[in-house]
């Protein structure tokens, strides 16, 4: 059941609720920003101490977020003490994050009855755990396939993030800082979560019903709920595709109608549509899994994989199998920044940018690479 705003997630007083912030490798500096500052905002509002935090590695050293910056842990996770929460904060190439020890870790503060969360990718490392089996979680979308196709008992969801009995569990970027000021509410009433959002110029403050990722949704909003409701058919049928009659007469509209409808708001047919949607599933597939490509093929509704492997080509640029090896081209990045290491004479001005091709090349093999396209539709 998921905790609504007027329950309290801590029962806690007259001391400070203390957060454990586990850092992975390549851990989003963004979404543990989104979660500490509404904590020391608290405090600062209040003038009392009703929050404290401590920043964990698995080894007491450094830990390097996906934007390279390092960040010194307080302690290692063996050296904490009791802790009311531990949060797990994930980032990129999320399954090559973590190791066994920081998921025994987790596991075992989750039996001293810590609440147990995390923050954009981190609930891989619980779902591993086992500690998300029977719950309602949240996890950035870039994640979302691979879990829900690893872990069949959890009840993965697209919301913002989700606080369900002792788990709290957030999407990416501001969304921690939505999760974190509900928590605040519960404990210490809307109030102090309203001039929390006022002081960070967070002008609107999400609640956990609403979801992440649904770019007709954002685009049209309530304008077009016909189209929307469509597009979450569409969604959530990938592995068996539904007829677009069949489709159109769900959504009580006619099949003219609904190509209407996409040719006026999405620029393509409902069919080239469709496809978008299974073929982005298929590459989360491919990038986050070890699915082999024929079962990626019928898990995305291909009838076979000779038909994905033309279809992933055409739209994609290439096959399923360059996408998971990470076959790209790197020439002409090498070229550009190596000239953008000499001024007009051939003196070297900046050999920091030295670094570009390798870290580009390193990027395209990460699960997010190039997820996010400009282009709203197959063309």
């Amino acid at each position: 059941m998921l905790t609504e705003s007027s329950e309290r997630l801590f029962d806690i007083d007259n001391r400070p609720i203390h957060f454990g912030f586990l850092l992975l490798d390549n851990f989003t500096m963004m979404a543990l920003a989104s979660a500490v500052e509404p904590l020391r905002m608290a405090n600062q509002l209040s003038g009392t101490a009703l929050f404290s935090w401590t920043l964990l590695s698995h080894d007491d050293n450094p830990v390097k977020a996906s934007d390279g910056i390092c960040v010194t842990p307080d302690c290692s996770a063996d050296q904490i003490g009791s802790l009311d929460a531990i949060i797990v904060v994930g980032g990129v190439n999320i399954n090559n994050s973590y190791n066994k020890q920081q998921i025994e870790w987790v596991r075992a503060k989750a039996r001293k009855s810590s609440i147990v969360g995390s923050l954009c990718t981190g609930a891989a490392l619980l779902a591993e755990a086992g500690l998300l089996d029977g719950y309602s979680a949240s996890a950035h979308w870039e994640c979302l396939a691979s879990i829900k196709e690893k872990f069949p008992k959890i009840n993965c969801n697209t919301r913002v993030f989700t606080i369900d009995r002792d788990r709290m569990t957030s999407s990416g970027g501001t969304a921690p800082l939505d999760m974190v000021l509900c928590v605040v509410s519960q404990q210490f009433g809307a109030s102090l979560s309203s001039a929390i959002s006022e002081m960070l110029i967070y002008d609107r403050v999400r609640n956990q019903a609403e979801q992440q990722r649904v770019p007709l949704r954002h685009t049209l909003r309530s304008a077009i709920p016909k189209l929307v409701e469509i597009v979450e058919l569409m969604e959530n049928n990938t592995e068996e595709p539904i007829d677009l009659t069949v489709l159109a007469a769900y959504a009580g509209v006619s099949r003219r109608q609904l190509e209407r409808l996409f040719h006026s708001y999405v620029g393509c047919t409902p069919s080239r549509y469709y496809l978008k949607i299974r073929l982005d599933r298929a590459r989360q597939l491919l990038k986050q899994t070890a699915m082999p490509v024929v079962e990626v093929a019928a898990a995305c509704g291909f009838v076979s994989t000779p038909h994905f492997s033309r279809s992933y080509r055409k739209y994609m640029g290439v096959t399923p199998r360059e996408e998971r090896l990470g076959v790209w081209n790197d020439a002409e990045l090498v070229e550009t920044a190596t000239a953008a290491l000499h001024d007009a004479e051939g003196r070297i001005v900046y050999d920091g940018m030295a670094k570009l091709p390798s870290a580009m090349a390193a990027a395209r093999f990460e699960p997010s690479f190039g997820s996010v396209r400009l282009n709203t539709a197959v063309q």
